[in-house]
C-alpha cells in the first residue's frame, strides 16, 4: 500500500510543522487524560452531546440530513426510521455504537470493514456491500452545476488485495512502534479513501476507522468531542487536504503532509475543544453546588425535602442534589430523616 512503503523516508524525518502538532496533541492528551480522572462524573454529558454531533455531522457532510429532534430521538434508539436519510443516519449510530464499546476487540481486517459497513447500512433496503464490483471516481459538484473528478480510486479489481495491503500495511506499521501512531492512522485514511473501497459510503466509513484507529491507540478525545463535526465545520480545507495528498498516489510520489498536518489540526482542535467545554461543565457544577448550599444555609427551616432544593436551584437535576446532600450528611452538615421519596433532611450547623 502507497503510504505504507518507505516509511523512513515518509515519516523519519517529521517536518517541523508536523512535529509542533504532534507535540501539541501531546501535551493535551496528558491534560485530558488527568482531567479524566480527577473529573469523570462530566464525562457523561460530553460523551451525549458527541454521539449526536457525530450522528448528524458525519451524514451532513455526505448530504445525509435530518431535523435535529428526529437525530437525538434516533440516537437515543427511541424510534424507528422513516425514509431514505434517517435510515442512513440510524446505521452510523449503530455502527458507531459498535466502535465505542467493542473498539479494542475489533480487528482491523479486510472482513471486518466490509461488516462494518453492513451495519452501517443495515437500516438501508440495499443493506451493505462486499467491497466494489464496477470502478467509481471520487467527484465534486462545482457551483454551476457542472462535475469535476478530484481523484481516480483504485479499480475495483485490485480492490481486495489492496484492502489486504492496506490492513496489513497498517498493523505492521503500528505493531513495530517505530512511528507516532496518529501518522499512522493520517495515512491509513488517506490510503482507504482513495481505494475508496465501496460503491457508497466511503466517507462516513473513513470516519468511524478513524474512531476505531484512534482509540485502539488510546487517542480517547473523539468520545467526548465529535471529530466528525470539527471536519464537517472545515470541511473545504478536508477536501484540499485530501486532495492535495492524493496527487501522484498511484505512483508511490504523493505528499502525505497537506492531509497530515488538517488530520493533526483536527486532533488538537478536539483536544482544545475538550478543555473548554469540560472547563465551562465543572464550572457550572460548581455553580450549581454553591447555590444548593447557600439554599440550606439560608433556609428559614432547619428541615428540607429534595424538591424544595429542586424549586430554588431549577438547573440541578434531582440526582445532583441527593449525590450532594449525601456527601453534606458524610460530613456531619445534615440529617437524614425517613427514606425514598419521603425523606427529608435537617440542618445541623451552618458552618460548610
Amino acid at each position: 500500500m502507497q503510504s505504507f512503503r518507505d516509511l523512513d523516508r515518509r515519516f523519519g524525518q517529521t517536518p517541523a510543522p508536523i512535529g509542533r502538532l504532534l507535540s501539541d496533541i501531546d501535551v493535551a492528551r496528558g491534560r485530558e487524560m488527568a482531567f479524566r480522572l480527577q473529573h469523570p462524573e462530566v464525562l457523561h454529558t460530553l460523551v451525549d452531546i458527541a454521539l449526536v454531533q457525530s450522528v448528524e455531522a458525519s451524514n451532513a457532510i455526505e448530504n445525509i440530513t435530518a431535523p435535529l429532534k428526529r437525530i437525538e430521538q434516533l440516537v437515543s434508539e427511541n424510534t424507528t426510521p422513516r425514509n431514505r436519510s434517517e435510515e442512513e443516519i440510524a446505521g452510523y449510530r449503530s455502527a458507531l455504537n459498535t466502535i465505542h464499546s467493542s473498539a479494542l476487540h475489533i480487528p482491523l481486517k479486510p472482513s471486518m470493514i466490509e461488516q462494518l459497513h453492513r451495519d452501517l447500512n443495515q437500516f438501508s433496503a440495499t443493506r451493505g456491500r462486499k467491497f466494489k464490483g464496477t470502478d467509481n471516481t471520487v467527484e465534486e459538484i462545482l457551483p454551476d452545476g457542472t462535475r469535476r473528478v478530484r481523484f481516480q480510486p483504485v479499480g475495483w479489481f485490485e480492490t481486495s488485495a489492496a484492502m489486504d495491503q492496506l490492513c496489513a500495511g497498517f498493523t505492521d506499521a503500528r505493531d513495530s512502534d517505530a512511528y507516532n501512531p496518529l501518522l499512522l492512522i493520517a495515512a491509513f485514511t488517506l490510503d482507504f479513501l482513495v481505494v475508496h473501497p465501496f460503491s457508497d459510503g466511503n466517507g462516513r466509513m473513513s470516519r468511524l476507522l478513524t474512531l476505531l484507529l484512534l482509540y485502539q491507540s488510546d487517542i480517547e478525545v473523539g468520545r467526548y468531542i465529535s471529530i466528525e463535526k470539527l471536519i464537517e465545520d472545515t470541511k473545504e480545507s478536508y477536501y484540499q487536504g485530501l486532495e492535495a495528498s492524493t496527487v501522484g498516489w498511484h505512483e508511490g510520489q504523493h505528499d502525505l503532509r497537506p492531509w497530515t498536518r488538517y488530520f493533526l489540526g483536527v486532533i488538537l482542535a478536539a483536544y482544545r475543544r475538550f478543555e473548554d467545554r469540560s472547563g465551562m461543565l465543572v464550572a457550572a457544577r460548581g455553580a450549581k453546588g454553591e447555590m444548593v448550599k447557600n439554599f440550606i444555609r439560608s433556609s428559614l427551616s432547619d428541615t428540607f425535602k429534595v424538591q424544595d432544593v429542586r424549586r430554588a436551584v431549577p438547573t440541578a437535576s434531582d440526582v445532583y442534589i441527593r449525590q450532594l446532600l449525601r456527601k453534606l450528611r458524610a460530613a456531619g452538615v445534615l440529617k437524614q430523616v425517613g427514606q425514598g421519596q419521603h425523606a427529608s433532611w435537617r440542618r445541623l450547623r451552618n458552618d460548610f
